[in-house]
């Protein structure tokens, strides 16, 4: 959506093809009781000049502050999340934190040694115990894999930059500027209309300029002559010819019904896995459940991997009304029962653990819903990168062929990550940039000038 804007913008006719019935991926807005919520929590941060300027040219005004409450559950205890020392030291108990220090200690000895897995990459900066506390249970209900079959990749772009000591810090400066992690800002700006408002504006503007937005209408395949994408195929058949394809459908989709693809690589694509999310959202009777925007749960005991309350985002999405929308979200692989389970049985188990928690209190579920959401997470298994840059190097042999997104280009991309592929894109298209796409969100990101969006625009730090 963001490519087709930014080329609309600069002039070009395009014509987007959305298999979904809105525009904004799994960062989408929907209506549900009268009341709007996200596909999951999707907060905004970034610290590229480009992403925030573009944002704010969408956002307007339309967008308030939210001071982020995120915490996590760890059997029957919350941790606020980032740490805080008093916080986590009293909630451990003293036998528990002094285990924790303790491991942290022995790896500044004798460090575990790297063998290109998470955990032996979180092990040796945090130590053992804090890995098993506050990285283990969840990474593994997120990635359905042992933690030491993920990759180290995965905290190169998630967790690179923190230490126990800057989250130390962090802790103990709170109030005093303290240097503070790019994934763990105090406050983000949120739509007023919910995220995905900023891609319906997309969609508008770039109809308003005369360019065709089809929903509904999912694109089949890619079609090629020889090394050159030259227009796309719809499921219901027709074909429609273009002067470039900018492709977000899942990068293992995309090659194998590409025509004329060596079978090395069509194997290696099919290597690739992507993790499904199951979205279940809870009408509750009460308007005072708990403050958090989100929490992790990283209890074993529950299956649930992340709970969110909307009505503590911005006001105007609760539009007034006495109850809250809660959402819980399980990850899964299509062969999983889950994925297949009825949905008044997934409505029972999340009601059911939500009590679990005592997040609910006293408060009643009146009503859920179920939203299912394939291919949501490119999963970093160990050794993924000798099967995706193969393809990656095959792909960007065809020409007039951009791959970009979280699912495009098998990456674990937030939204500003997806925003500057889309931006980067369009100029390759409409000014011969030459931008590297496949650079964007990886362990090397770094920014000469950092700028953060305020209540009043956008300012540099």
């Amino acid at each position: 959506m963001t490519a087709a804007y930014c080329l609309s913008r600069a002039g070009c006719s395009v014509e987007l093809f959305e298999s979904a019935p809105e525009v904004g991926g799994l960062a989408r807005s929907i209506e549900l009781w009268d009341q709007i919520v996200d596909i999951g929590p999707h907060r905004f941060f970034s610290a590229d000049k480009r992403v925030n300027e573009l944002w704010l040219e969408l956002a307007g005004r339309d967008y308030r502050l939210v001071n982020r409450l995120t915490r996590i559950y760890y059997r029957n205890r919350f941790f606020f999340y980032p740490l805080k020392a008093a916080n986590a030291f009293v909630t451990m108990g003293p036998a528990e934190a002094a285990a924790c220090l303790t491991s942290y200690a022995q790896e500044r000895v004798s460090p575990t040694p790297q063998d290109g897995t998470f955990e032996n990459w979180v092990v040796s900066r945090f130590g053992r115990k804090l890995f098993e506390i506050f990285f283990k249970t969840y990474s593994e209900k997120l990635w359905g894999i042992s933690c030491k079959e993920l990759d180290a990749d995965f905290a190169a772009q998630r967790i690179k930059g923190l230490s126990l000591w800057e989250a130390a810090k962090n802790a103990l400066t709170s109030g005093i500027k303290p240097t503070q992690h790019k994934t763990l800002v105090d406050q983000f700006a949120y739509p007023l209309e919910g995220t995905g408002v900023i891609y319906r504006r997309m969609r508008e503007r770039v109809q308003e300029r005369g360019n065709e937005v089809h929903l509904k209408s999912p694109v089949k395949r890619v079609l090629v002559d020889g090394k050159r994408a030259v227009g796309l195929e719809l499921e219901s058949g027709e074909q429609k010819h273009y002067d470039h394809v900018v492709s977000s459908m899942p990068l293992t989709q995309l090659v194998e019904r590409l025509d004329g693809v060596p079978d090395d690589i069509r194997k290696r694509a099919s290597g690739l896995k992507f993790r499904n999310t199951i979205v279940v959202y809870l009408h509750v009777d009460g308007a005072d459940l708990f403050p958090d925007q989100w929490i992790y749960v990283h209890s074993s005991d529950l299956l649930t991997g992340r709970i969110t309350n909307f009505r503590n985002w911005v006001p105007e999405l609760n539009r007034g009304k006495p109850t809250t929308i809660v959402c819980l979200e399980y990850w899964c692989y299509d062969e999983d029962e889950i994925w297949s389970r009825p949905d008044d049985k997934l409505v029972a188990m999340a009601a059911g653990e939500l009590g679990g928690t005592g997040l609910l209190g006293g408060a009643k579920v009146l009503d859920g819903k179920v939203i299912r959401l394939p291919r949501c997470y490119p999963v970093y298994a160990r050794g993924y990168k000798e099967l995706l840059e193969p393809v990656q190097e095959y792909l960007s042999s065809i020409e007039n062929l951009s791959v970009i997104g979280r699912y495009g280009a098998f990456k674990y991309n937030n939204q500003d990550h997806s925003i500057l592929m889309g931006i980067l894109a369009a100029e390759n298209i409409a000014q011969g940039a030459g931008h590297d796409l496949w650079s964007v969100n990886t362990d090397t990101e770094s920014y000469q000038e950092a700028y953060v969006i305020t209540e009043t625009g956008l300012d540099k730090r």
